[in-house]
């Protein structure tokens, strides 16, 4: 399937081009690695964001907002 840049997707078709679960895009949109607005309830991401995912420099972001979250998981568990 093909990303176009100016076409809005749903949270549903970018989790699905993404190939990641729900709590993965949610945790994405939080941290602010993934731009994603709310109407009516529902998320939309244009597709310039999803693409932008898969620049390096965005990657090196998006890898410290994973290990942090999940050091902070691990932190939890073990106190």
């Amino acid at each position: 399937m093909e990303i176009h840049q100016n076409e809005i997707y749903t949270a549903e078709e970018t989790i699905s081009l993404l190939k990641i679960s729900k709590s993965t895009f949610l945790r994405l949109v939080k941290k602010g690695v993934l731009s994603a607005c709310k109407v009516g309830g529902q998320y939309r991401v244009l597709g310039k964001e999803i693409l932008l995912l898969f620049n390096p420099a965005l990657q090196e972001s998006a890898e410290k907002a994973y290990r942090k979250v999940k050091d902070s998981i691990k932190e939890k568990i073990l106190n």
